[in-house]
């Protein structure tokens, strides 16, 4: 019965010697030669600015692209694996597919309706 894990225990095992093999040798081979720019946050050659004290608003903008991100990406997620079975599936997974993306057009045309698509 144990048999049966024996390759999923060695793979961890291997990505786990691999992960901390890459982090001992980066560390041993790295170069140590640090500097004030090096010990500092990147921020694309701006200066880091302290937050303000009451903290700032994030645009809600960002969350919204996020939510058409995930919506989407979920989509095509569904989509692939139907396209795999499509044969296998007949007439009820074509039917379910239908039904699918008319629920995702839906909140595409509501999207694009209220202007979530365009960059301003």
């Amino acid at each position: 019965m144990l048999r049966q894990y024996v390759p999923i225990l060695t793979l961890f095992a291997l990505g786990a010697l691999f992960a901390v093999g890459s982090v001992v040798a980066g560390h041993l081979t790295g170069p140590r030669r640090t500097n004030r720019a090096k010990l500092m946050a990147y921020e694309c050659g701006i200066d880091p600015t302290p937050p303000p004290v009451g903290g700032t608003r994030v645009p809600i903008t960002y969350y919204l692209t996020a939510m058409l991100f995930i919506v989407f990406d979920i989509e095509i997620v569904f989509l692939y694996p139907w396209a795999v079975e499509f044969d296998n599936l007949g007439t009820f997974g074509l039917v379910e597919m239908v039904v699918f993306l008319a629920t995702v057009g839906v909140a595409y045309s509501y999207v694009w309706r209220r202007g979530g698509l365009e960059w301003d």
